[in-house]
């Protein structure tokens, strides 16, 4: 079966301010079923790309995004990230970020079900169907956290929290979902079991995923494509393991990055 880009950048730049570019000519390809990676040290811009990726921030270059396309609904069309209306970005892409604190009152159910908004019919009958609360309910057990639907997310820890917007972010079921330090606040085991619940969703090939992780056997567990970003530009691409082990991951990390984590993990 042939597979399908999703995310086609050609030398993307971007900042925040007058001070000037983060981002330097940054090009990459994301297909279906594809995991990628983004790895770099602090101030390196992954956060930066990620913003680009999902419409909140301005770019210059090209980001083309692959939307479905009734003339040929086996590959899509082509468009511009720019041009997408908001509901249709939504269904493109869903950004899961680094969350510590909720900001508003909903419970935990009702904070999942936000996820459907891009699904919802917002004409004649809108509101939520049988279907919307069915995938609200698969990813809450997914995430596990159906025990505590009834919950207001201010009751919840960080480690909670994460869970709950995965499974929002799970609900929302974009083809691209963008992830921030997924992992951050989670234990172990909830680590890995959102690494694996990233893969089940994956598997059916017509989704994928960009992940930032500053826990590089985290990166590794994860991707099947690693993007290396040394201040701002690229400074390796390609499949995982051949990056982890090229010579310029340690030029960036300033480090020989395969003997520090066997040192790590040397008491194991």
């Amino acid at each position: 079966m042939r597979e399908k880009t999703l995310i086609r950048a050609e030398n993307l730049c971007a900042g925040y301010d007058a001070n000037g570019d983060i981002l330097h000519d940054i090009s990459f390809t994301l297909r279906d079923g594809e995991k990628l990676c983004v790895i770099g040290p602090n101030g390196c811009g992954k956060t930066t790309l990620l913003r680009v990726l999902a419409g909140t921030l301005p770019y210059r270059g090209s980001l083309a995004v692959t939307i479905q396309d009734s003339a040929s609904p086996r590959y899509g069309r082509e468009i511009e990230r720019t041009a997408l209306a908001a509901k249709e970005a939504a269904r493109e892409s869903g950004f899961l970020t680094q969350l510590t604190t909720a900001y508003f009152s909903f419970t935990v159910a009702e904070t999942v079900m936000l996820g459907r908004y891009a699904h919802q019919n917002s004409g004649f009958a809108p509101g939520t169907t049988k279907m919307d609360r069915r995938i609200a309910e698969k990813a809450m057990k997914a995430c596990g956290i159906q025990d505590i639907r009834k919950e207001t997310l201010a009751c919840l820890s960080g480690g909670q929290l994460q869970r709950v917007f995965l499974a929002r972010t799970l609900a929302q079921n974009p083809a691209v979902m963008l992830l921030d330090e997924p992992t951050n606040h989670l234990d172990l085991f909830y680590q890995l079991e959102l690494l694996r619940q990233l893969d089940t969703w994956i598997e059916d090939g017509t989704h994928a995923a960009v992940g930032v992780f500053h826990d590089l056997s985290l990166a590794l567990r994860f991707a099947d494509t690693i993007l290396l970003l040394d201040q701002g530009r690229v400074a390796d691409y390609g499949e995982a393991k051949k990056v982890v082990s090229g010579e310029a991951i340690n030029r960036v990390y300033r480090i020989d990055v395969q003997e520090s984590l066997r040192e790590l993990l040397q008491n194991w």
